[in-house]
C-alpha cells in the first residue's frame, strides 16, 4: 500500500508544512508539455490491449536495468532488428518484470509503477514473482472496459495539456483526425527536426529528399532548404503545436556568415563533409532555430548531455532507445555564447535547456538563466527525474536562478498510464523542498503555497500553453 506520507521529509514540523503543501497542489490539473506519448493510441481511442507492451517493452528505464542484470531485451518484447523472434506473451514478459522487480528498490521506476498499479488499477499487492500471474489478469480485466480507454484516462487523470514529439516529417495524420473527432481533450504536435538537421543520421539526405516533396521548395539550396523547415514550423503550429524540441549531442551553437553557412550547406547536403561539420551544422541550425522562433513562437527545447547507443553492439542488434544512452560532460557558457549574443535578450524567445550533465547545474546553467532573458531551465531529464536527482536540481539552481526561470515539470512519459504517477511524484518533492525553506525561516508558508502551485502548474502555462 502506498504510504501518504512517501517522498515527504522525515523532520515533523517541515512533514506537515509539506502535508499542507501538497495538499494545495494534489489536485491541480495536469500540463504535460513534453513527452513521448503516441497520438495514434487518442486518435483510435481503442483498448490497450496489455500492460506488459504498455509499461514495460516501451519503457527504456525498467530495459536498462533488467538488462543490466541479465535479462535479455527478447524476454522484454523488444524484437531485434533482423525479425528473430521475442516473447509475445504478454504474461510471460510481465513475469519477467515480476521476477526482477526487487532490482528497482530504491528507484523512481518503482515509484512510478507501484503508483500506477495501486492508483490507476485498484492493485493491492505488491508485485512479486508470485503475485504477477494474479496482477497481470486484474489489469487486463480492468483495461478492458470502456472507462479504461485512453480518451476516459485522460479526462479522469485531469490532463489538460499533452504535447506529443513528432518528426519534422511526420505528416500529423493522428492529430487531424483528433481534432475531427469532436472530442475536447487539448493534445498537440511538437516540432521535432532533428530528422532534417543533423548530417549524422544515416537517412539524412533522404529526409531531404522527402522534405522537398512534403514542402514544394528547393531544399538544395541553403535558402530554399530554410524556407522548407519554416514551412514545416507552420505546418505544426497550425496543428497547435507550441514548441519544437532539439535533441543534440551537445549545446554547441554558431553564427556563420551567410556565404560560410551556404558553403555548409552545400557539403552537408552533398555528403563531402570535413571533420567537424556535422557539429558545425548542428549548431549553426540552432541559431537559425532559435531566429525561427522570435518570429514564429514557438519555445525552443534542448535536450543534450547524453552519449546516444554507448552500448553500440546492442543498439545495433535492436535499434536505438534500448537503455544504453549515458550522460556525459557538457559546456554550456561557451557553447551557448553565438546564440545568446544573438537572442539572449530577446524576451520574446523561450530557449528552454534540459540536461544530463549535473556538474552544470549551479556553475553554468543556474547563472545564465537568471540573467538572459530568453533562458529558462527545464527540470531534471531521464536520469535525474528522480527524488534524490530533483533534490539536487532545486539545491543547485534556486539561490543563483530563483524559481520564475524554471519552467515547472513535465514528465517525459511514454505511456498515458504513467503520467499521473510522474506528476505526483514532482508534487510531492516540490512540497518537501518547499516545506524545508519555511522550517528554516526562508520562505513564509503562503509564499510557498504560491511557488508549490507555480511549480505544479503556472511555470509550465506560462511558458508552453500559453505560448503564442
Amino acid at each position: 500500500m502506498l504510504n501518504a506520507d512517501r517522498l515527504l521529509p522525515s523532520e515533523p514540523r517541515a512533514r506537515q508544512i509539506a502535508r499542507n503543501l501538497y495538499e494545495h497542489t494534489r489536485a491541480l490539473p495536469v500540463l504535460s508539455p513534453h513527452g513521448h506519448c503516441n497520438p495514434e493510441v487518442l486518435a483510435e481511442n481503442s483498448p490497450f490491449t496489455d500492460p506488459a507492451t504498455e509499461l514495460i517493452t516501451t519503457d527504456h528505464y525498467l530495459l536498462r536495468l533488467l538488462y543490466s542484470q541479465g535479462a535479455p531485451l527478447e524476454s522484454l518484447g523488444v524484437r531485434p532488428l533482423d525479425g528473430s523472434p521475442a516473447e509475445e506473451d504478454g504474461r510471460l514478459v510481465w513475469r519477467s518484470l515480476a521476477d526482477g522487480y526487487h532490482h528497482f528498490r530504491g528507484t523512481p521506476s518503482k515509484l512510478w509503477l507501484d503508483y500506477t498499479l495501486e492508483e490507476v488499477f485498484g492493485v493491492t499487492k505488491p508485485l512479486r514473482a508470485d503475485t504477477s500471474d494474479e496482477i497481470y489478469d486484474e489489469v487486463m480485466a480492468r483495461l478492458g472496459g470502456d472507462d479504461f480507454r485512453p480518451r476516459s484516462l485522460f479526462d479522469r487523470f485531469g490532463i489538460e495539456f499533452l504535447a506529443t514529439t513528432e518528426g519534422a516529417l511526420d505528416e500529423l495524420d493522428a492529430h487531424a483526425r483528433l481534432r475531427r473527432s469532436g472530442w475536447n481533450g487539448h493534445v498537440v504536435p511538437t516540432f521535432r527536426p532533428d530528422d532534417v538537421i543533423d548530417p549524422d543520421r544515416p537517412d539524412f539526405r533522404d529526409n531531404l529528399d522527402t522534405l522537398a516533396t512534403l514542402t514544394g521548395r528547393d531544399v538544395t539550396t541553403w535558402g530554399g532548404y530554410l524556407d522548407a523547415l519554416r514551412s514545416r514550423r507552420a505546418t505544426f503550429i497550425d496543428a497547435g503545436a507550441t514548441a519544437s524540441d532539439h535533441g543534440h549531442p551537445s549545446p554547441f551553437t554558431a553564427d556563420l556568415s551567410t556565404r560560410d553557412a551556404e558553403c555548409l550547406f552545400g557539403r552537408v547536403a552533398y555528403g563531402t563533409l570535413s571533420p567537424g561539420d556535422a557539429e558545425m551544422f548542428r549548431g549553426q541550425m540552432l541559431l537559425e532555430m532559435a531566429a525561427m522562433s522570435v518570429e514564429d513562437g514557438l519555445v525552443l527545447q534542448l535536450h543534450t548531455g547524453s552519449w546516444r547507443n554507448h552500448n553500440a553492439s546492442l543498439a545495433a542488434l535492436f535499434g536505438p532507445d534500448v537503455g544504453g544512452d549515458i550522460p556525459k560532460s557538457t559546456d554550456y557558457v561557451a557553447s551557448l555564447k553565438p546564440l545568446l549574443d544573438r537572442f539572449g535578450n530577446y524576451r520574446q524567445l523561450r530557449l528552454v535547456i534540459y540536461t544530463l550533465d549535473e556538474s552544470t547545474y549551479s556553475r553554468e546553467l543556474a547563472p545564465l538563466a537568471g540573467h538572459y532573458p530568453a533562458l529558462r531551465l527545464g527540470p531534471p531529464w531521464w536520469f535525474y527525474d528522480s527524488p534524490e536527482g530533483i533534490r539536487r536540481f532545486y539545491r543547485s539552481v534556486i539561490e543563483t536562478a530563483g524559481f520564475s526561470n524554471l519552467v515547472g515539470f513535465n514528465d517525459d512519459a511514454r505511456s498515458l498510464l504513467t503520467i499521473p504517477a510522474r506528476h505526483d511524484m514532482s508534487r510531492r518533492l516540490n512540497a518537501g523542498f518547499l516545506a524545508g525553506l519555511v522550517a528554516e525561516h526562508r520562505l513564509e508558508e503562503e509564499e510557498a503555497v504560491d511557488l508549490a502551485q507555480d511549480l505544479a502548474y503556472n511555470l509550465a502555462r506560462r511558458t508552453f500553453q500559453d505560448a503564442p
